[in-house]
């Protein structure tokens, strides 16, 4: 099936138009500064890029470009609209309301207003996205992915805070989880490779980005994640501080006048490897301060103080991470592997190497030299030494190819 896959942000559309069988990718691009003047498109085909400045008004004329160009005698990849079998778009967040995957209907639209307080940064430009797309395609089968969903399997012991009944009633305030796609798709790629039913497996992911979560799949299934009712919670990440103590928010705002606008943005925005460093939120930079080396090609003079912070940072990242692979190995009772996954997670030997370093206790036999060598990775590859009863590995995540196949079981009624 080809399935055009949508990820829509305020200002911005992303594309893949992918087929489900294969998995190839025939076309993406990217549509920037919608409803901005200097709107752009980069626009992807056969290993050929196309640029082009063009205003988008809202989303449904970034939608027509899309079309256009996906049709596009010269650098399109498909005859007609009527190709496209259906889209999939990716949804961050579907709040206590969605609980897989759905067909898009004008009431599942309506809910979807109702997770606006979830994600506001997020579900009003979903819904922007989606309403683009229906005035380009109104008759096309439309189906919305949740990044939360898979977490939905928790239990109640896992997904619970220790707040009061009444007030998880009343604002169904619980812990949600995020890049539940990439999850799903890593750890099934995992099962694969350890050629057992995911069902027999138990499976540690750690999608590490400038964003982070970490899940333990149990059978195939989420039995808890690290992120909680929002993605600020679980990691110390990019500019996030990760789970704090509750008292340390209101003495913080207390001492600094900041209200609770304030006191949001800068937890989301000011901390993290960014607040702890002083200098950056980027992992390499940090890495290349610590090392004393040249970051892409220019010299990076860091000083003491910054090494130091910086190694603080990573560190306590790692910690964290090892962590969560400890409880989650608990919580699951048993662990077959451990994924690496997204920026960081992919590209960055070093937080790898410190987060399962001196983990033989859990079964984990590590291979540095390895390691050393695995970055920028296509291929999925072995980490742990031939006889680690625990495997680890590094799996590029593929979340539009997760989303078209998700669209297309949706759309198929399986």
């Amino acid at each position: 099936m080809k399935v055009l896959v949508v990820n829509a942000g305020s200002s911005s559309l992303k594309y893949q138009l992918l087929e489900t069988k294969t998995g190839d990718v025939l076309a993406k691009g990217l549509c920037e500064r919608i409803g901005i003047e200097g709107g752009h498109i980069e626009h992807k085909v056969n290993g050929q890029k196309y640029n082009e400045n063009i205003e988008f008004d809202n989303h449904a004329t970034a939608m027509k470009v899309v079309i256009d160009h996906l049709t596009h005698p010269e650098y399109g990849c498909i005859k007609d609209m009527d190709e496209i079998e259906a889209v999939g778009h990716r949804v961050v967040h579907g709040g206590p309301y969605f609980f897989d995957s759905v067909l898009l209907t004008d009431d599942v639209l309506e809910k979807l207003k109702l997770c606006y307080d979830f994600a506001p940064l997020h579900t009003g430009a979903h819904i922007m996205g989606i309403e683009g797309c229906l005035s380009v395609m109104p008759h096309k089968p439309q189906v919305l992915v949740f990044d939360t969903s898979f977490h939905q399997t928790m239990p109640e012991k896992a997904y619970m805070f220790g707040f009061s009944y009444d007030v998880y009633e009343k604002y169904s305030l619980r812990k949600y989880g995020a890049h539940g796609t990439s999850h799903k798709y890593v750890a099934t790629e995992m099962a694969k490779i350890l050629g057992k039913p995911i069902e027999e497996t138990k499976i540690i992911t750690c999608h590490i980005g400038n964003g982070a979560s970490i899940t333990a799949v149990d059978g195939g299934k989420c039995v808890d994640t690290s992120m909680g009712f929002t993605p600020l919670d679980g990691l110390v990440m990019g500019t996030r501080c990760g789970s704090v103590d509750p008292s340390a928010v209101t003495y913080i705002m207390e001492k600094e006048g900041y209200t609770p606008a304030e006191m949001n943005e800068y937890m989301n925005k000011k901390c993290g490897y960014l607040g702890i460093s002083g200098f950056s939120s980027d992992s390499r930079d940090l890495e290349a301060a610590i090392k004393g080396q040249t970051l892409f090609g220019e010299p990076y003079e860091a000083t003491p103080e910054q090494r130091h912070r910086a190694m603080i940072a990573v560190s306590m990242m790692a910690y964290e991470v090892q962590k969560y692979i400890g409880s989650y190995t608990a919580a699951m009772n048993g662990l077959d592997a451990i994924v690496f996954t997204a920026g960081m997670g992919e590209n960055n030997p070093e937080l790898r190497e410190r987060a399962c370093s001196n983990m033989e206790f859990f079964g984990i036999k590590f291979d540095k030299e390895k390691n050393a060598k695995t970055h920028h990775q296509s291929d999925n590859v072995e980490l742990s030494t031939p006889d680690s009863r625990v495997k680890v590995y590094v799996i590029p995540t593929n979340e539009e190819l997760a989303i078209a196949r998700d669209t297309e079981r949706i759309v198929s009624g399986r």
